[in-house]
């Protein structure tokens, strides 16, 4: 039995580390593909090497963005299985490189906003192109090493973290425009804490409407259509303002009836979102009514009509991430690019289709190679998610957005998600803790009249066993008690196991959320450290 079950965990072993082994290689292949293109199409430009090499980190960066932050977008419809794992895989890298592709912008501003001014480098283009080699490749390492402990991080405070550094390297601290990384420190508090409370006020607020109800189908026929036309609302108002504001100028150029501006204004998307909206709100109505014969009365049956809500949800947020993430992976490489094809810095760089396929399918590769260990993580090790969680979840994500823009205030989009999940577990903690405390207090008053019992036997035993002349009663008496005795210690043994169970009861795990936070905290230094030691590596190789 033991030889079989050892041949067992050797195939699995076996099995395992060849799957790992080709994931490797086909990340390899994805990276040496980008180095050999970008090398054999810049042979007449001087520093083609340079290029080639930046646009190995920038396929190595793009890979880890797919496999770290795309997590944050389908983890929460895969963990509460309204998506499997593959067709989350399948819609992300669909969305992910459309984004990438359609609304990813033909202009990024390459120093991240604003991290460093590059009249530091006073032109200098040698310098500048190993500093934004050197951020590229320490964010890469960085979210490479984040996604290994399945710590969720934002990949835009880790190249913000990779330009400080190897800028600070370069030229000094005074290059680094401090406020600017004071907003991002803030942000550190406001994503989480404002995806936390949204995310658990729309769950609240399904609670309240539909599953406190008695007639809970009744109840959804009148309020999952109003919910989800307010998710469409949100998410077609965040994608006009972070999806689409690349490619609006050519929207407006099309639709002459809208204002033309160079970038939708909030007023414009939230009008946009408005119509979509009522659209949705009379198809979800129509929808209900057919299905609520064939509903459960109870959570499960009111799950399900979440579960198509929350797909659409996936995929637009895939969308807009694709095409705002993706220059976190190329806006250095196309600075790079501009520098040595112009000879020059300049803070905005035309981006290449090369250098834009180099992130959108780096996204999708690494997403599909690597993905599924995060977004298990965001799914399922933080907290229990089914379709309504989920859903809130989602909703913060796009919500939170909107309201942090129009504030003006810094928000990450990784924090707004994972703070999501964060919310919605620890309001579940809060509605049970009242039930628990009722179990808690009947736990010790049940220990204490156990207690009280036992030592009524005890002192009966005692004495029995003292006295002198023992009758044939006396002595049946005294095994009963041994007996009553045994059976008392059990089922005070028992209690206190279940009291110490409900003490102990977490909807959120506790080791993820420190380990997460430490991560969020820890990622603007470490990529700094990192890149500061790489910028130094290249330098003294090249010199």
């Amino acid at each position: 039995m033991e030889i079989k079950t050892i041949k067992k965990m050797e195939k699995e072993a076996y099995k395992s580390s060849s799957f790992d082994f080709l994931r490797l290689g086909l990340a390899m292949l994805f990276m040496i593909m980008v180095l050999i293109y970008s090398f054999a199409t810049s042979g007449g430009i001087p520093n083609n090497l340079f290029l080639a090499i930046a646009a190995l980190f920038g396929a190595y960066m793009a890979m880890n963005i797919g496999a770290n932050d795309v997590a944050n977008n389908v983890g929460p419809a895969v963990g509460s299985k309204a998506l499997t794992m593959t067709g989350a895989i399948i819609i992300a890298m669909v969305f992910e490189a459309s984004g990438a592709f359609i609304a990813g912008g033909e202009v990024v501003k390459t120093i991240k906003d604003g991290i460093i001014d590059i009249s530091g480098f006073e032109g200098h283009a040698d310098t500048f192109i190993w500093v934004m080699m050197a951020a590229l490749l320490a964010a890469a390492l960085w979210l490479n090493f984040a996604t290994y402990v399945k710590a969720p991080v934002s990949t835009t405070h880790s190249i913000v973290g990779g330009v400080m550094g190897a800028g600070i390297a370069a030229a000094g601290f005074s290059v680094v425009a401090w406020d600017t990384m004071g907003k991002i420190v803030a942000s550190w508090v406001i994503s989480p804490l404002l995806g936390g409370i949204i995310a658990a006020a729309f769950l609240m607020a399904i609670k309240k409407t539909i599953i406190y109800k008695e007639n809970k189908v009744e109840a959804a026929a009148r309020w999952v259509p109003v919910f989800v036309a307010v998710m469409s609302w949100a998410f077609v108002t965040y994608l006009t303002l972070k999806g689409l504001k690349n490619v609006w100028p050519s929207i407006v150029h099309m639709l002459s009836f809208l204002p033309q501006d160079k970038k939708p204004s909030f007023a414009v998307a939230s009008v946009i979102g408005l119509v979509v909206s009522v659209g949705v709100y009379f198809f979800v109505v129509s929808h209900v009514k057919k299905s609520a014969h064939k509903l459960h009365n109870n959570r499960d049956g009111i799950n399900a009509l979440f579960t198509m809500p929350l797909i659409f949800a996936a995929a637009l947020l895939s969308f807009a991430h694709g095409a705002n993430d993706v220059a976190n992976a190329i806006g250095p490489l196309a600075a790079i690019n501009d520098a040595i094809v112009h000879g020059g810095v300049s803070g905005k760089a035309s981006i290449p289709l090369w250098v834009m396929a180099v992130g959108a399918f780096g996204i999708a590769i690494g997403l599909a190679l690597y993905g599924p260990k995060l977004i298990r993580t965001v799914g399922s090790e933080i907290t229990e998610l089914d379709q309504m969680r989920a859903f809130s979840v989602a909703m913060a994500a796009a919500v939170t957005v909107i309201v942090a823009s129009q504030l003006g205030l810094p928000v990450s989009s990784t924090h707004i998600a994972v703070g999501g999940v964060f919310g919605v577990g620890f309001l579940r903690e809060f509605l049970n803790s009242s039930k628990e405390r009722g179990e808690i207090e009947h736990d010790r008053v049940t220990i204490d009249d156990e207690k009280k019992l036992l030592r009524a036997f005890s002192a009966e035993l005692k004495t029995l066993e003292e006295k002198s002349g023992k009758t044939q009663e006396d002595y049946e008496r005294i095994v009963e008690l041994y007996k009553a005795i045994d059976e008392e210690e059990r089922q005070l043994k028992e209690v206190k196991k279940q009291l110490k169970s409900a003490q102990k009861t977490h909807y959120v795990k506790r080791d993820a959320v420190k380990k997460i936070v430490a991560a969020w905290i820890i990622t603007v230094p470490a990529a700094a450290f990192l890149a500061a030691l790489v910028f130094f590596m290249i330098k003294g190789m090249v010199l």
